[in-house]
């Protein structure tokens, strides 16, 4: 049976010898090379796979220090060691497009290792900065706090049956 991925819509399939259709020599050599292949293939799946996240990565740290609401909680310097590293990370990505799996996931344990520290530091100092939520549990103004019952304040929670 087939299987559309993007519907799941199922249907099954015979193959028949008609005139002017593949012999069952032929169908059985394509079934064989695809049987043969598919290791081959999940390689390269799981490479471009790996580039994919290394590449998305990238651009997504750069997004975040050029962020309006972001770009005054990082120091220029951090910045510009951002930038560069970003800058010599997708320099590699367009040299390096056959690279292997492990070499993009070094590549990104690299640029993690300088980027990680200075956007969480960049996300402590916007911790003050009204409307500004930060990984350490502090939540947006927008969130309303209330006094409960029991005299603390908070979020109240009631039950519903």
């Amino acid at each position: 049976s087939a299987t559309d991925k993007s519907t799941n819509k199922q249907n099954k399939i015979t193959i028949t010898n008609d005139k002017g259709r593949l012999s069952k020599e032929q169908i059985e050599r394509m079934l064989s090379d695809a049987e043969k292949y598919k290791g081959e293939d999940q390689k390269n799946r799981k490479r471009i796979e790996a580039k994919n996240v290394l590449e998305n990565y990238a651009y997504s740290i750069r997004n975040t220090i050029r962020d309006e609401k972001l770009i005054s909680q990082i120091s220029e310097h951090d910045k510009k060691l951002i930038e560069s590293s970003i800058d010599t990370t997708i320099q590699w990505l367009d040299s390096n497009q056959t690279a292997e799996a492990e070499e993009y996931e070094h590549k990104q344990k690299e640029l993690e290792k300088i980027c990680t520290p200075i956007i969480t530091k960049m996300y402590q100092n916007a911790g003050g900065a009204p409307g500004a939520s930060t990984r350490t549990g502090s939540f947006p103004d927008k969130f309303p706090q209330s006094t409960n019952t029991s005299g603390h304040s908070g979020p109240t929670v009631d039950e519903i049956d």
